[in-house]
């Protein structure tokens, strides 16, 4: 079986026209939008509902059964093939777990809980607190785990996408989620503590369906209620769309060639350099924080907000999260349909015992240009486009309600309209340098 790389991609795509070009119809067609949305009259009743709500308590026979297959990816990780592309692990938790399903969430609706292993497992060993969840903790031990987790995806890969690295992650996070359900109760820790439900309840506001969850039916019906006004929450949501810029940015020309000059010790290769990536990663976190701290600190004081601006960060980032996922699903769509070839390889023979042929598909080989690169080209122009729509339209939501008139409302849109075009167009390019070169084609 051939190995892929991590985040694989089909031949280069040669663009009919500048992509400046692209870039600025982009934000033209955002801008745009604004125009149109901008005299959209707004219900002024804020919504109400708890940020993260408590985990539903369901059945357990679906967690019980995702424990048990959780167990099984842990042995055949350990004992089976280290041959990545033979070892479904990998693939299962990588690629399935840490992007499809966050994918899928963000359109469905959050229905983790109802099959979560993490969930009975700490509903088990934590059916009381022993310890109380000190106040200033927030969401910090989630954010925490979030950015380690990242840092495991694109700094670290070279361990933790072996199949003995990947069960070791997983196996060591179960031992951490029942330590810290059996010290802090599964009511808390699943609710502030527990990265993957906080992260799928931060997806699932994007999702068709509530699952009990607050907010109205339909897509993005999650996002019209202001995350809470703390600097872990926030800080976690934004970490959404800091890792997927940062994945976008070590994929450009222009940090290859910035990391090339870097002295010897810190090139790629060398013990230092996941070092580097790592203060690179957290200083685009810094960055993007103050960024959209200054975009809303202007937001508020053009449109005389009395709001704090904290509050003003809270009700403004929901409409970031759509972006995120726009982001996340561009950036990984030809990954997911060339990577994910290899879950018809490994059906067969799961762990790679190389006794195995169930389905007959041992021996398939993905193929690298199942989707033509102009065709997910386009497909991100246009997903980009209309989540930067999508954001506009809930920062519009927002304003009207929190704005003391509806002129003034009006008038705090744009700064972040700004934002928003900005962001549009940089996304653009982030997505476009693995994929696209410039050039008219003769």
């Amino acid at each position: 079986m051939t190995l892929l790389p991590l985040h694989a991609f089909g031949t280069r795509y040669d663009l009919p026209a500048p992509l400046y070009l692209f870039l600025i119809g982009a934000g033209a067609v955002v801008f745009l939008s604004f125009l149109l949305v901008l005299q959209r009259p707004v219900l002024r009743v804020r919504p109400t509902g708890e940020d993260v709500p408590a985990v539903p308590r369901t059945p357990s026979w679906p967690g019980w059964l995702m424990v048990l297959l959780g167990l099984a990816m842990i042995y055949g990780g350990l004992y089976g093939s280290q041959s990545t592309p033979d070892n479904v692990i990998v693939t299962a938790f990588w690629l399935v777990f840490w992007i499809a399903v966050p994918i899928s969430i963000a359109v469905v609706g959050n229905y983790w809980p109802y099959i979560s292993p993490l969930n009975v497992v700490a509903r088990l060993v934590g059916p009381r607190a022993r310890l109380e969840w000190p106040r200033w903790w927030g969401y910090w031990p989630a954010t925490i785990l979030f950015f380690l987790f990242a840092c495991g995806e694109l700094i670290f890969n070279g361990v933790t996408t072996t199949p003995a690295g990947a069960a070791q992650v997983i196996l060591v996070y179960g031992i951490f989620n029942a330590v810290m359900a059996a010290l802090f109760g599964a009511e808390t820790w699943l609710r502030r503590g527990e990265v993957f439900s906080v992260l799928f309840a931060t997806w699932g506001r994007l999702g068709f369906f509530r699952f009990g969850a607050p907010g109205r039916p339909g897509f993005f019906g999650g996002l019209t209620r202001p995350f809470e006004p703390s600097i872990s929450r926030l800080t976690f949501v934004l970490m959404l769309l800091v890792s997927v810029s940062f994945d976008g940015l070590l994929a450009t020309p222009a940090w290859k060639n910035a990391a090339g000059a870097l002295p010897k010790a810190l090139q790629a290769g060398s013990p230092w350099y996941p070092v580097l990536l790592v203060i690179v990663f957290l200083a685009m976190v810094l960055l993007i924080w103050g960024l959209f701290t200054g975009f809303a600190e202007a937001v508020r004081a053009v449109g005389h907000l009395d709001e704090p601006l904290i509050r003003v960060i809270a009700g403004l980032i929901p409409s970031l999260v759509p972006i995120a996922f726009g982001y996340l699903l561009a950036h990984n769509f030809d990954y997911l349909a060339i990577n994910g070839q290899l879950l018809i390889h490994q059906a067969s023979d799961p762990f790679g015992s190389g006794t195995l042929n169930l389905f007959g598909t041992v021996d398939y080989e993905p193929n690298r240009n199942l989707i033509p690169t102009g065709v997910v080209w386009y497909f991100e122009i246009l997903l980009i486009i209309a989540v930067h729509v999508a954001a506009v339209v809930l920062a519009h939501g927002f304003l009207g309600r929190t704005a003391r008139t509806e002129v003034q409302g009006r008038r705090a849109e744009w700064p972040w309209i700004a934002a928003m075009v900005g962001y549009t167009m940089s996304s653009l390019w982030l997505l476009a340098q693995p994929i696209v070169q410039e050039g008219v084609k003769g």
